[in-house]
């Protein structure tokens, strides 16, 4: 990239507080190396090696004439990541849920993500286990709205005072969409809406709305 701005500090470790050693006029240009947060170790075209501070560095052109951006360290940092864990709780139709999940990214796009439901109510318990493929159309965002698709299993246990009532165990399918709010480098906070298609027998298919919120965690 070359610089547009009068001149640019190079110092000799990431920090203010370091020395500063070098100065890369207007015109010259300079290559990134590596970064370290907001820093940026770089080389000079006479071969010089410092590091930059982002907001100096943003003031650059590339090749193309273009003003340089930068993506906030700690997006980066999340699209890097594959693994997340995660937990939440919320309501399968009028009934209490808590979930478990366990997710690994693709490609910074798309997500395959493994969930197991518990569903407990007066009358019941449900058991749910899914897996889904979740969409995110604008996953460099911090607030980052997601669509998902998936299918697994549903088991349905009677309490044992109701008479004459089966356990159900099927297949069933879900689709839904939600919120993903990024907080920090390893945590996030999610919303989901999902809508469950169970086909209990061959002439009945019965719909369950589930609603949660939870914690994500990632490595």
């Amino acid at each position: 990239m070359q610089v547009v701005d009068p001149y640019i500090e190079l110092r000799t470790e990431p920090g203010r507080g370091y020395p500063l050693f070098y100065v890369a006029e207007r015109g010259e240009w300079i290559e990134i190396l590596k970064r370290k947060t907001d820093w940026f170790k770089v080389r000079t075209a006479t071969g010089k090696e410092g590091w930059v501070n982002r907001s100096q560095l943003e003031n650059t052109l590339t090749e193309a004439g273009a003003k340089t951006t930068f993506r906030d360290v700690m997006l980066a940092d999340y699209l890097d990541r594959r693994l997340e864990v995660g937990f939440g709780w919320g309501q399968f139709d009028s009934d209490p849920v808590l979930l478990m999940r366990v997710g690994y990214r693709l490609t910074p796009n798309f997500i395959t993500e493994l969930s197991a439901s518990q569903v407990t109510s007066a009358y019941s318990s449900s058991s749910l286990l899914q897996l889904n493929l979740i969409a995110l159309p604008f996953a460099d965002q911090r607030v980052s709205p997601f669509f998902t698709l998936g299918v697994g299993s549903y088991k349905n246990t009677p309490k044992v005072t109701l008479v004459n009532s089966p356990e159900i165990s099927v297949t069933a399918a879900n689709a839904g969409l939600g919120v993903r709010i990024y907080l920090t480098r390893n945590f996030m906070v999610r919303g989901d809406f999902r809508e469950y298609m169970v086909p209990i027998n061959d002439n009945r298919v019965d719909t369950f709305n589930e609603w949660t919120i939870g914690l994500g965690v990632f490595f």
